[in-house]
């Protein structure tokens, strides 16, 4: 069996995701032990307007909506771009432009060490 793959968390999205409700947290831990093995979350969506490969893993409890952004496809680790609360049916451009600063700062470091 395979070791699981490292979750790297970018900016502030460990704090963010610490700060949902007992529930959101409990299943987006339980969605992220699910890609460390190497298997896709319950409900997912590709999210490539933040960067090629993007995704976000999508709970829905009875309080709230909430998303985990992240990118898997880099052989190293998992990276967490952000985790947030939705208060409207779309994404706010706020989140999609932290998530994409990061997603650009992880490429950038990748390219600085070859």
């Amino acid at each position: 069996m395979e070791p699981k793959k490292e979750i790297r968390w970018m900016g502030t999205a460990y704090q963010d995701i610490l700060e949902f409700p007992a529930e959101p947290r409990k299943e987006a831990g339980f969605q992220l032990g699910k890609l460390q093995a190497g298997l896709d979350p319950d409900n997912w969506k590709p999210f490539d307007e933040v960067g090629s490969g993007t995704k976000e893993i999508r709970i829905r409890e009875t309080t709230g909506i909430y998303r985990v952004m992240y990118v898997a496809k880099f052989e190293e680790a998992i990276y967490v771009l952000h985790c947030f609360q939705k208060k409207t049916e779309t994404t706010a451009k706020h989140d999609k432009d932290i998530a994409e600063a990061r997603y650009r700062a992880i490429v950038r470091e990748r390219r600085d060490k070859k």
